[in-house]
């Protein structure tokens, strides 16, 4: 007996098993999977295919480089440092020309500094003493300018008392400017050289035009419209487009996201892979409540006088800062993620029918009438061959039959 259901079992391997298909004569159901059916061949031709390029292997991993060049010469006039006149290697910091680089467009000087002892600032907390004893000598003044020497300072009994300190003297002024310096720099341009390449396709390219007119770059400006490919651009429309007027960033400084954007469908050439622009303020919060709005830092300039003595010109600039930020992805045909795309799809046909089939089983009057033709029952029959000799008897087997 064990033996021929072993052999039952084997056997059972080489069988070929089919589906059977009930055909049920209901026309809001069959309407029903027809629009289940349409809706996912929409869903794979139109989501799928044509708006994320399914059919397409991806490169995300762009390498990118970006070089910068500012031209443009403004003019000021101050008393603490007379006629000046700005190139680029005076207001462009670093001068090298990176992705990130700061434009200086205001500044506060503190002229002819020289070390030596003089009273700290009153608006220095650390700075203000009763006698000497608050005055530690050498001591650091925390967040001051320099280090105590053990007087405590007062000009008269209306002003606030200030500890001696041993810096550079006179201490920096403290007073807030009224307007940029550098009215012109709003008309100054910058020009963005970007290198791009996407190594799974071995594919390059640049945001310059390829053009043989030697003139172009220094006649063409940045345009969304009219000339979208220039890589050239008026610093003043850059703040515009970002939203802020370039007079209110300039006086006490901002920062300025310069996003390019690389979308290219390698599929449709070289010619079809073009650089997207879009520009941003940095230093804004969402709340627009904060009192650190702008964006300035300190720098000094050294010289010696005919004596040999040192002395220092203190800066206290104002200005934009541009950040260039690059992303992007390159697409190509590939057979695999099409494959791929075109055989969810086709298991996706198989929750129509999944789902018209809970209709008709759970949801329809008739369900029962279907469930029965869709559910056979099956029966076990039993045979059994019995032989009048005793040994035969003991070697009777049982066959069944399945019987639907």
């Amino acid at each position: 007996m064990a033996g021929n259901l072993f052999k039952g079992r084997c056997s059972s391997v080489f069988d070929y098993k089919t589906e059977k298909y009930i055909v049920a004569k209901n026309k809001k159901v069959g309407v029903l999977y027809r629009l289940i059916q349409l809706s996912i061949i929409g869903y794979i031709i139109g989501w799928v295919f044509i708006s994320k390029k399914g059919y397409q292997e991806t490169d995300w991993a762009i390498q990118s480089s970006v070089i910068t060049k500012l031209k443009g010469v403004s003019v000021t006039n101050t008393t603490e440092s007379g006629l000046l006149v700005w190139g680029p290697e005076d207001y462009v910091i670093p001068p090298q020309g990176e992705a990130v680089l700061f434009v200086i467009t205001n500044f506060l000087e503190t002229p002819n500094q020289k070390l030596g002892y003089c009273a700290e600032s009153p608006k220095v907390l650390d700075g203000r003493c009763q006698d000497d004893k608050d005055c530690e000598n050498g001591k650091m003044v925390v967040a001051g300018h320099g280090v105590k020497s053990g007087k405590c300072l007062r000009k008269d009994d209306n002003s606030s008392n200030t500890c001696e300190i041993f810096g550079w003297c006179p201490i920096e002024r403290k007073f807030k400017p009224q307007g940029p310096l550098l009215a012109n720099a709003e008309n100054f341009t910058i020009y963005i050289k970007n290198f791009i390449q996407f190594p799974k396709f071995k594919f390059s390219k640049s945001n310059v035009l390829d053009t043989t007119d030697e003139s172009y770059l220094k006649k063409c400006r940045y345009d969304e419209e009219l000339d979208p490919y220039c890589p050239i651009f008026r610093l003043g429309d850059i703040t515009s487009r970002a939203g802020y007027k370039f007079r209110d960033m300039a006086t006490f400084g901002g920062s300025i996201g310069i996003m390019i954007q690389w979308d290219c469908n390698l599929d449709k050439g070289y010619s079809s892979c073009h650089p997207q622009y879009q520009f941003t303020r940095l230093d804004i919060s969402v709340s627009n409540k904060t009192i650190a709005v702008g964006f300035n830092f300190r720098h000094t300039r050294y010289y010696k006088n005919a004596a040999g003595e040192t002395f220092r010109s203190l800066f206290k600039v104002y200005g934009v800062r541009f950040n260039i930020m690059v992303h992007g992805k390159a697409g190509k045909f590939s057979i695999v993620p099409t494959a791929i795309n075109v055989g969810s799809g086709l298991a996706l046909m198989g929750a129509g029918a999944f789902f018209c089939d809970m209709v008709l089983l759970y949801l329809m009057k008739k369900g029962t009438s279907y469930r029965e033709r869709k559910f056979e029952g099956c029966r076990n029959t039993k045979s059994a061959s019995e032989h009048n000799s005793t040994d035969d008897k003991k070697g009777a087997m049982e066959n069944e039959n399945l019987t639907c």
